[in-house]
């Protein structure tokens, strides 16, 4: 009786999923987004290269190129990303509406689209009928092809952004947004065109090229940051840490680190990863123009690194075991000893548990000018943990150097 309810049950599960998915095979061409972003690329590659062999084109216009490059590219990343989707800092009201104008010069849809499916891609990743751009649909998809056709996972409420419904200029770009993009991108390009001397050239590279080059770095986050790159903070989703794609996308490459820790300002973690966005972001807080950043401790960080670690070391020792290879050490031996430094290491995780709950308990107890004090103390603390951690990933580095000489075969 319960085996027959439960294969009900499946066949249930089975046809919804069927259903789903010739939703989504049916879905209704998207008729303006799907002209405007198949048109605009074969337009550049077409106009772009004759205009440029016709025509001289000045170094006003070339610095313009760039400057709008920068704008509208930042504009993507600290504004409608960092700023509006994941609330990672605040900023001055001067800060956010240039930030807002730049977002719609990219023309990528208003910050109440951008920021609703980007929620949702969080919150649904990898999900082939919820994410909206998810990568398990293949390249086009994730890249181009989810904005092509109005698919169920595109469907919005806006439930997910009621901080954002809240916002007047907000609403009121979402409102007339087809207009902001036509004043911006054709009215506003050609005006600095005519300032600079030259209408069409301002509008052939800072118009159309910029706006082409924009939007495929922008997609390249939604799709190639989603199957090329490390995976040093968690394997739990798609997302690839990518260095080469951080350049293009300035500094969202660093994809894993972003889907684990979302909340963070900051993507390219390190201090020697090249993330112009967190740059910025820092720098404004300089001078008082953004704040409340926030970031992820060094402790947690560190914890997601030297536990994907570990799992990466038995993955490795679990694959050469089943193909019988033979080491300066033995498999078993170095089995057991990166599963002793792991049994440490969770005891130090668990020190480390216990303290931020110490942490909530003191600062809950302490009185406001004691505060200072609690503080000082948890830091040291904490610095504490970090190095245990850190001497775990040493630990852990060195017991699988025993088996990076070159295998042989039993």
């Amino acid at each position: 009786m319960h085996k027959k309810s439960a294969n009900s049950q499946s066949v249930g599960v089975d046809t919804d999923m069927d259903s789903a998915e010739r939703e989504f095979q049916n879905a209704a061409i998207n008729w303006i987004p799907a002209a405007v972003l198949l048109t605009t690329p074969l337009a550049a590659i077409v106009i772009t290269p004759w205009y440029l062999m016709t025509h001289h084109v000045s170094m006003s216009v070339w610095v313009m190129f760039i400057a709008f490059m920068i704008w509208t590219g930042m504009s993507i990343t600290a504004g409608y990303h960092r700023l509006l989707s994941h609330r990672a800092y605040q900023a001055h009201p001067l800060v956010r509406n240039f930030l807002l104008l730049g977002a719609t010069f990219a023309v990528q849809g208003s910050a109440f689209d951008w920021a609703s499916s980007h929620r949702d891609h969080h919150r649904y990743i990898d999900d082939p009928l919820k994410d909206p751009y998810s990568v398990k649909r293949g390249f086009f998809f994730s890249h181009i092809g989810w904005m092509l056709r109005n698919y169920p996972s595109r469907t919005q409420d806006f439930k997910n952004i009621p901080d954002l419904k809240r916002d007047k200029l907000l609403q009121i770009q979402h409102k007339y947004y087809g207009l902001w993009v036509l004043v911006t991108n054709v009215g506003l390009v050609a005006a600095l065109g005519w300032l600079l001397g030259d209408v069409w050239g301002t509008l052939v590279l800072v118009g159309l090229l910029r706006f082409v080059l924009t939007h495929h770095f922008t997609f390249f986050i939604n799709s190639l940051c989603h199957m090329f790159g490390a995976q040093p903070y968690t394997d739990t989703n798609s997302g690839r840490d990518n260095g080469f794609l951080a350049v293009f996308t300035w500094g969202e490459g660093y994809h894993n680190y972003h889907h684990f820790f979302q909340y963070d300002y900051r993507n390219g973690v390190k201090w020697w990863q090249y993330d112009p966005t967190k740059w910025l972001i820092a720098t404004l807080a300089v001078v008082g123009l953004t704040s409340n950043l926030r970031k992820v401790d060094d402790a947690s960080i560190r914890h997601a690194e030297v536990s994907m670690q570990f799992k990466q070391a038995q993955q490795k020792i679990d694959l050469l075991a089943r193909h019988k290879f033979h080491f300066s050490q033995t498999v078993e031996n170095v089995q057991a000893r990166v599963q002793a430094e792991y049994a440490a290491f969770t005891q130090t995780v668990e020190e480390w548990q216990a303290l931020k709950m110490k942490t909530v308990e003191l600062k809950k107890d302490a009185l406001v000018d004691c505060l200072h004090e609690v503080d000082k103390k948890l830091k040291a603390e904490y610095t504490k943990i970090e190095r245990k951690i850190i001497a775990h990933e040493h630990n852990l580095k060195t017991v699988m150097r025993a088996i990076r000489s070159k295998p042989q075969r039993l």
